[in-house]
């Protein structure tokens, strides 16, 4: 499946149906969501006499709320039965809410519409844990980041749709044709969630606790049993918090710093929603269909740059009267107004597509329901903070670019808390970039390398870029042995340490260090992790593959793990190898040199010697070129 494009998935009914019963609910969400927003900003005193600027926000704050009260036993449900079964059952809820809502409209009562929209957000909230554990149990490894940018990708599509058909709707008029959509919709839903094939419930044994309290505690004890799965949920939550806030201005930043009409918000919403999908598509294209987390942080810094950026563009001047989208676009400041929001989106797509893979990774099935639903009240929890935020700044004065800005410039402060805790991230991306732009790397046998559990990786030493290069081409983490001496070079520690490097000194050297590298080499095996050791002890000084040391087989009699053999070629002669001596060692060679990493078979714990491993990583690796 590696080989695939994930569109490939669109072929397969495990998929197909389950894709559009969501898509579909996303786009009826905002049909009627976008709806409410237009008819509140623009038309608010048919229907209520609270100020347009903070039932915006109060709006946010009734869909929400659901999440917070209903998500412990939404989980639980997901992994005691059937999780197709879920989905039907929400679907077949979706058809009632949309029918109450109908008669909000047609009444003009608020009240109606936003018990609709509370209604909405527990709809939401049995849904979601359902969604992506299903997506768990139907996909394999290799089709994670695909089916997940699909899924992100759908969602925002059917969003935009959603939000598009929402502004016709109100230039149209006509109440009982919104209330015929909604309903239509939420029909043609159910009819695509019946052909979604059923599954083997995660958990049948798990007994469900009634009390929203407890069974939430009970989810969010579940998420923080792994701290790269709770760090991953805390990120995602963090995009919901930026993204409630930024989305739920645009309507009024649109009336009263653009002067544009109904279309205006729209169009920006258009941008911000066309950004995600790209954002989510483009992960599995700039990942190489593999988890990448690197992505993570990159997208991170998007949404800092082109949020603070937001705040610039904003016009100093307004046009005199009300706009029309395509005379809007053309006064002075607006397209980049649109192209920071919709860089913003595609900021985001990168960002919390991998860690929704990431999530569904590393989480085992039998708790995977109730997991999401912990980072469903997470992400409930971050989203009504952020419409009180939002509500009290607006209330204090402070204006919508200046609110912007602070969003902005909190992302970075939330952005360095969870890297400094999971450095992982930064590294990732570090060779994921430099990786690309200074070599261009073929992975040969990438199938080799286990998906989970521990392992040892040898690799031939050819040039101090040979961690870098193998964090690049190997998508889960390794922990490297290296030279204490290496390992202690100011600045550079910093580095070492966030990769989780073990120093190893020889025997002669510092016994005490040499115990203690074995130590962590065994405790990081004992952890499930793969743990990465050059056998030859030091940098090749003439291209060849020095005679391997002994270290390796005490670790193997220790703990008897497979070991992944793997070669490095194309790097002997560059500017991080030992070729050359004095002025010349720092001379450029070549740009974006071809390098060849190439894995091989795993060997057994009990077969492997180091005359064996050696032969087989110089059989990998080739003559030397």
């Amino acid at each position: 499946m590696a080989g695939h494009s994930q569109f490939r998935l669109f072929g397969e009914r495990r998929f197909l149906p389950f894709f559009w019963a969501q898509a579909l609910g996303a786009f009826n969400d905002n049909v009627y969501k976008n709806t409410l927003v237009i008819l509140a900003t623009y038309r608010a005193a048919e229907y209520t006499s609270i100020k347009p600027a903070l039932l915006t926000n109060l709006a946010g704050g009734f869909f929400i709320l659901p999440f917070v009260l209903f998500s412990g036993v939404s989980g639980q449900l997901a992994d005691r039965y059937d999780k197709t079964r879920v989905l039907r059952a929400v679907k077949i809820a979706e058809i009632a809410i949309m029918a109450l809502a109908g008669v909000g409209f047609l009444l003009h009562q608020m009240p109606l519409l936003l018990a609709a929209l509370f209604l909405m957000g527990a709809h939401s909230t049995f849904f979601a844990p359902a969604k992506y554990g299903f997506l768990q149990q139907v996909l394999t490894d290799d089709e994670l980041v695909g089916g997940n940018a699909l899924l992100e990708m759908g969602t925002f599509v059917g969003i935009l749709a959603g939000m598009l058909l929402a502004g016709a709707l109100v230039r149209f008029g006509d109440t009982s044709l919104i209330v015929g959509v909604l309903v239509a919709t939420a029909v043609v839903g159910y009819v695509f969630a019946r052909f979604i094939p059923a599954q083997q419930a995660a958990a049948p044994t798990l007994s469900i606790n009634p009390s929203w309290y407890r069974s939430t505690l009970e989810n969010l004890a579940a998420a923080r049993q792994n701290e790269v799965v709770f760090l991953s949920i805390l990120g995602i939550s963090w995009f919901w918090f930026y993204g409630i806030l930024i989305l739920a201005q645009v309507p009024v930043y649109v009336q009263q710093l653009l002067h544009g009409d109904e279309n205006g918000v729209t169009m920006l919403l258009f941008g911000f929603t066309f950004g995600v999908a790209t954002g989510s598509l483009l992960c599995e294209k700039l990942s190489g269909r593999r988890l990448e987390i690197g992505l993570v942080p990159l997208g991170s810094l998007g949404l800092t740059i082109f949020g603070v950026d937001l705040f610039f563009a904003t016009p100093s001047t307004i046009p005199p009267h009300e706009l029309p989208w395509q005379a809007l676009l053309a006064w002075p400041g607006v397209w980049r107004v649109l192209m920071d929001v919709t860089l913003i989106g595609l900021s985001g797509g990168l960002y919390i597509v991998p860690l929704y893979a990431l999530t569904q990774r590393i989480t085992p099935v039998a708790v995977m329901s109730r997991v999401i639903s912990a980072n469903s009240v997470w992400n409930a929890v971050f989203m009504v903070v952020a419409s009180l935020f939002g509500f009290v700044m607006l209330s204090r004065g402070v204006t919508i670019p200046a609110l912007i800005l602070v969003v902005a410039i909190l992302n970075l402060a939330v952005a360095v808390f969870i890297y400094a805790r999971l450095p992982e991230f930064l590294l990732r991306l570090l060779a994921w970039f430099l990786a690309r732009v200074i070599y261009r790397i073929r992975v040969t046998g990438l199938e080799q390398v286990p998906e989970r559990g521990p392992a040892l990786v040898i690799c031939n030493h050819v040039s101090y870029a040979d961690a870098l290069v193998l964090s690049a081409a190997v998508p889960r983490p390794m922990r490297f042995v290296m030279e204490a001496s290496i390992f202690r070079i100011p600045g550079a520690n910093l580095v070492f340490r966030g990769m989780k490097a073990i120093p190893v000194a020889t025997r002669d050297e510092d016994p005490a260090v040499r115990e203690e590298a074995f130590r962590q080499v065994l405790a990081e095996l004992a952890a499930g992790q793969l743990v990465c050791i050059f056998p030859e002890g030091r940098l090749t000084a003439d291209g060849t593959i020095g005679e391997f040391r002994p270290g390796l087989l005490r670790i193997l009699k220790e703990r008897p793990v497979p070991v992944v053999p793997i070669a490095i070629s194309g790097l002997w002669g560059s500017a991080f190898s030992r070729r050359y001596r004095g002025p010349a060692r720092t001379l450029p060679r070549r740009l974006w040199a071809r390098i060849d990493v190439r894995v091989g078979a795993p060997v057994p714990a009990e077969e492997a010697t180091l005359g064996l491993l050696a032969t087989e990583v110089a059989r990998l690796r080739g003559p030397l070129a």
